[in-house]
This record gives structure tokens, sequence and C-alpha cells, in this order.
């Protein structure tokens, strides 16, 4: 019998994680699922993977401590003895625009970019040794905002460009066993955005952001997650890809100018 695969994905309590772990259970893989403050979810998505006929694994970790990234990977070797796939998934942010930096300090820099560059670090680190034995592969969570400098505030997008850079250079690092790409979505229709500005602000954004997309509408965590499992259980020539899942708003405000034949489009 074919011994099933192996996934870790950290920060898959909730949103784009949940979806990733959930959809990689659908497709045969084992799973850990892993959380830092969101139990109650952590254990319905546990549940949803198990349902769907994956072995799980359920951990509590902040990817920001070493110590809690090398005890994931050290359960997941003593439970199933190899790992596939790691999914760096676990973020945070602080909500400052440009025009709020008085609001943001070096602790607000250090916490941001310890969960979000120096958390993927060492969880790349800390899974490098058994990916390579399995011919495995890693796919880091970024965000537009490491790509086009758009983002929640100065730190996150910091945090994402140090992100997209590491994954450039950690596709030729760790070449020809492990391959490592990143996702690179805009606007997520998730919790996380709502808890960071509310829904009045977040349906605020999520307008104006489908007013520009050329594609007009925003991402929903499943999206994410469908581009991330091509990434790992496809795309068996990708690596050092920075995917953009913007609805194509890196392209520039859309024209809405109408085909021949049609009726213009609603503004």
């Amino acid at each position: 019998m074919q011994q099933r695969k192996v996934a870790l994905v950290t920060g898959s309590a909730t949103g784009v994680g949940a979806a990733t772990v959930l959809a990689l259970a659908q497709r045969g893989y084992d799973v850990v699922v892993n959380y830092s403050k969101s139990e109650a979810e952590a254990r319905e998505t546990q549940a949803a993977c198990a349902k769907a006929g994956a072995d799980t694994l359920l951990m509590r970790g902040d990817v920001a401590e070493d110590a809690d990234c090398r005890a994931m990977v050290d359960a997941v070797m003593a439970r199933w003895g190899r790992l596939d796939a790691l999914v760096n998934n676990a973020g945070i942010s602080v909500f400052a625009g440009a025009a709020s930096w008085d609001a943001l300090d070096a602790q607000a820099f250090q916490r941001v970019l310890g969960v979000n560059t120096v958390g993927t670090f060492q969880m790349v680190r800390a899974c490098v040794p058994y990916l390579k034995a399995a011919g495995g592969c890693i796919v880091n969570v970024s965000s537009i905002a490491g790509s086009l400098g758009i983002g929640s505030s100065m730190p996150y997008i910091a945090s994402k460009g140090a992100m997209n850079a590491m994954t450039l250079h950690l596709a030729r690092a760790l070449a020809p066993e492990i391959r490592v790409n990143a996702v690179c979505p805009g606007l997520i229709t998730s919790r996380w955005f709502v808890d960071g500005i509310g829904q009045e602000g977040f349906e605020k954004i999520k307008a104006g952001y489908e007013s520009m997309a050329p594609l007009a509408r925003a991402s929903t965590p499943e999206d994410v997650a469908d581009a991330i499992v091509w990434l790992v259980d496809g795309a068996r020539t990708v690596t050092g890809e920075l995917m953009l899942l913007d609805g194509g708003m890196h392209l520039g405000a859309a024209q809405r100018a109408p085909l021949p034949g049609t009726s213009p489009r609603p503004a």
C-alpha cells in the first residue's frame, strides 16, 4: 500500500490556511492543522480534514518561536516519518496606512517581521532535511503587498517583500530536490481583513478593489487554496514563481469599455 503524503500548513485554523489544509486532505494528504490562538476553529478544521479521510495532527505553535517550529516538525516525523509539503501561511499585520506612520514603532516592525519573515525562515530550516528526502515542496503565502508595495501597513509590506526575495533565493538554493514558490494574493474575503479594519471598512475597500481590478472580484480563501494546492500537488516544473492572485490588479485600473454589441458594465 502506497504511503500517503504529508503536508504541514501553518496558520491553518481559519481562512486561507483552513481552506488549503482541507483541500490537501481531500486530495489524499495527511495534514497538520496549526494554530496559535484560534483553538476552537482549528478543531473544526481538523474535524473537516478527518471527515475527508486524512489522518490529522493538531498543533499549537507560534512560528516566531524557533522551538515551536522544531516541535511541529518533530511531531510530524514521529507521527508519519515523512514530510512532503510545507505551506507557510501564518501571518500577522498591523493596520496603519501611509498617513498613520506615527502609529508605528520598531516593535510593530519586529512583531510583524518576526512572524511573517523570520517565522517563514525558521519553518523552512526545520523542514528542509525531510522535504529533501521526499522530493517535496514549499509554498509561501505572500501578498501583492510585497510585489506592488501596497497593503495594510509598512511593516506588512516589508515582511512580504522579504518573503518574496526569500522565495527566489530558496528556489535556487534548494533545487533540484525541493521546489519553492509563493502565492501573492490581493484582497481576500476572509475574517482576517474584517478583524483588522471592521466590516464597514472592509466593504468599502472591497468595493473599491473590485471597481479597479480587471476581473472585478476579490479572492476567496478557496481561490487562494486552489493555487496553493496546484503548486503543491502539480506544477512539477515550476519553482521560483511569485504567483499573483489579484484579479489583474497589477495591470492597473480596469478599462470598462464595452465590447461591440454589449451594454456598458455598471460601475
